[in-house]
């Protein structure tokens, strides 16, 4: 391995580190990751089988529930997770706006 190789690996985890430190999830990502646990809690499934039904990799999950991770469900795991359970993709967004003036 090569001397400038393990600056570069060094400087890129140092580098994504202190991005995710920074980083906040907005409380409407935040609802959406914790309904969709409480779906799943619901109907005794784990994170392989709700990647199962979305077509993505169980580590994908495990990085969306992570508060240390960018990763979030979009809509259309969202559409899917609701076809799915059979409830409308509505269903996993608050009544209210959740921005606090």
């Amino acid at each position: 391995m090569s001397y400038l190789y393990v600056i570069y690996q060094l400087f890129f985890l140092s580098f994504y580190s202190s991005m995710n430190e920074n980083f906040k999830m907005a409380a409407i990502e935040q609802y959406v990751i914790d309904f969709v646990i409480k779906l799943r809690d619901k109907h005794n499934l784990n994170q392989e089988d709700i990647a199962t039904i979305l077509g993505v990799k169980r580590t994908f999950i495990t990085n969306v529930e992570s508060a240390k991770n960018r990763a979030k469900y979009n809509l259309s795991h969202i559409d899917k997770l609701a076809d799915h359970f059979g409830i409308s993709p509505k269903d996993f967004l608050p009544e209210k706006s959740l921005i606090k003036e």
